[in-house]
C-alpha cells in the first residue's frame, strides 16, 4: 500500500517540513495483496481474492496455482471461522438482522436490558450537557411517562465504550478563543465551566445509585494510548468510585453477565443480575467492548463502498481477531508469546464504540463439526453512535438480544441526530 504510513520514510524525511495531515484512507488502485510466513512471501492475484476486503495481520489459507509471473493465483481461500460459542443462542426471536427500533419490545416485562452509550465527551467546546442530564434521568427513571419509567427500571446496567471526557484543547486554541469574546469594560465575561472530571463523576455518581456502571477508555479519555488501553483511575471519579458496581474496565474488555457456570477468558468479568428472576432462568451472556479503535483503522484500508463499518466489525469475528492491523498502524503493547485481541471465545454481543452512526447484525456461522446439522454459532454486532453528536443510546435485550435505540435531541443540538 504505497499510501500507508511507513516508519522508516518518517525518520528518513526532512523533518524542517512539517508532514502532511494524516490520510482519511490508505488504499488506491496501486495496492497488493501478499501473503507471508517464516520461509518468505509472494503476491496473491486474482479477482477472488480482490474482493476478499483483508487487511494487514489477517491470517488465511489460500488454494491456487503458482503463475509464470512467480504470483499465485487465488481460487478460494478460508479464514480461521468464528471461534466457539461457549453457550448457545436459544432464542427464537433473535435469528434475523431484525430489531425493534423506538418501539416497545414483545418480550417478558422481566427482560433485562443494558445499555450501551459512548462519546459523552464532557468538557468538548460545544458538549451536549442537556442531553446528558436527559440520558442520566431516563436511566434513573425520572424522565418520562409510565410506560418510559418502566422501560428504564428493566434496565440493568451501563456500558459506557469510551470518550467519555473531550479531548484538551491546545494553549493557543483557547487563547484565541478567548480573544474573539466580546469585553466590556476591559474585562472578558468568560462563563465558567467545572471541571470536566468533576462534571462525569457527578453523572456517574447519580447512575451508579441506580445500576452497575462499567466504563472503558477511548482515545480521547485521560489513558494511554497503546492498546489495550488500561483502565481509567476509580480515584478520579469521586463518589461513583465508591459503590462496588462501578467498575472501571480496560479496552477491549469482556463483561460476563448471568449465572457464572464457567469463564469466556481470563479477562472477563462475572457480575450479578440486579433483577428479580433467578440465576437459573437467566441466561449466561458474554459481551466484548471495544471503543472503537481496531474499526476505524480497518476502515482507512478498504474502499467504502462496497465495504462498510459493520461488515469489517464481522469480519473480525471470521478472522478470530479484533485489532489484525495492531502494531503495523495501530498501535499496541508488544506480546511476545500471547496476543490479547485473538477471540477464544465468540461472544454473544459484539458493541463496538464511537461509531459515526448506529447500526446492528447478527452475524452467523454453522460449526464445521463434520455432523449433519451442526451448532450455529452467532453474535450480534453493534455500532454505537457518538453520544455528543447523535444523543442515542442503545438497549439490549439480554434475553433475545434484540436492540432498541432511544435519543435525545434537543433544538440547537449538535450533531445530525434524527428523532
Amino acid at each position: 500500500m504505497p499510501l500507508k504510513p511507513n516508519v522508516m520514510e518518517d525518520i528518513a524525511r526532512d523533518h524542517s517540513i512539517p508532514a502532511p495531515p494524516p490520510r482519511a484512507k490508505f488504499h488506491s488502485d496501486e495496492d497488493t495483496i501478499m501473503l507471508e510466513d517464516e520461509s518468505g512471501r509472494i503476491c496473491l492475484v486474482g479477482d477472488r481474492i480482490r474482493t476478499a476486503g483483508l487487511v494487514t495481520g489477517v491470517i488465511l489459507g489460500a488454494l491456487g496455482i503458482e503463475t509464470n509471473s512467480g504470483d499465485f493465483e487465488v481460487v478460494d481461500y478460508c479464514f480461521a471461522g468464528m471461534a466457539p460459542q461457549e453457550t448457545t443462542w436459544t432464542s427464537a426471536a433473535s435469528g434475523s438482522d431484525d430489531m425493534e427500533v423506538d418501539t416497545e419490545s414483545s418480550s417478558s416485562s422481566q427482560d433485562e436490558w443494558v445499555a450501551l452509550v459512548s462519546g459523552l465527551e464532557v468538557g468538548a467546546l460545544s458538549p451536549a450537557d442537556a442531553p446528558i442530564e436527559l440520558l442520566v434521568e431516563f436511566l434513573t427513571g425520572e424522565l418520562g411517562g409510565q410506560q418510559d419509567q418502566a422501560s428504564s427500571s428493566r434496565i440493568s446496567r451501563i456500558i459506557i465504550a469510551g470518550n467519555s471526557l473531550a479531548p484538551a484543547v491546545s494553549a493557543s486554541a483557547a487563547t484565541e478563543e478567548v480573544d474573539r469574546k466580546p469585553r466590556k469594560y476591559g474585562q472578558d465575561h468568560a462563563t465558567f465551566t467545572p471541571h470536566p472530571t468533576l462534571n462525569l463523576s457527578g453523572h456517574l455518581l447519580d447512575i451508579a445509585r441506580s445500576m452497575p456502571i462499567h466504563i472503558l477508555p477511548g482515545p480521547t479519555d485521560p489513558s494511554g494510548t497503546i492498546l489495550p488501553q488500561q483502565s481509567l483511575p476509580r480515584a478520579m471519579f469521586g463518589g461513583a468510585a465508591s459503590y462496588s458496581t462501578f467498575i472501571c474496565e480496560t479496552n477491549p474488555t469482556y463483561i460476563q453477565l448471568g449465572p457464572a457456570t464457567g469463564s469466556a477468558t481470563t479477562s472477563a468479568k462475572a457480575s450479578a443480575s440486579k433483577t428479580s428472576a433467578s440465576a437459573s432462568d437467566a441466561p449466561k451472556r458474554t459481551i466484548l467492548v471495544n471503543s472503537g479503535q481496531p474499526i476505524d483503522d480497518i476502515f482507512k484500508y478498504l474502499p467504502s463502498p462496497p465495504h462498510d463499518r459493520l461488515s469489517m466489525a464481522e469480519s473480525t469475528l471470521h478472522w478470530r481477531h479484533t485489532a489484525p492491523t495492531a502494531p503495523d498502524t495501530l498501535w499496541c503493547h508488544p506480546y511476545f508469546t500471547t496476543d490479547p485481541f485473538v477471540m477464544t471465545h465468540t461472544p454473544h454481543l459484539y458493541a463496538i464504540g464511537n461509531q459515526p452512526k448506529f447500526a446492528t447484525r447478527v452475524a452467523t456461522e454453522r460449526a464445521k463439526d463434520g455432523k449433519t446439522g451442526g451448532t450455529e454459532k452467532k453474535c450480534r454486532i453493534v455500532l454505537i453512535p457518538n453520544f455528543r453528536e447523535s444523543g442515542t443510546v442503545v438497549l439490549v435485550n439480554m434475553r433475545t438480544l434484540d436492540v432498541k435505540t432511544v435519543s435525545f435531541v434537543l433544538q440547537g443540538m449538535t450533531g445530525d441526530a434524527k428523532t
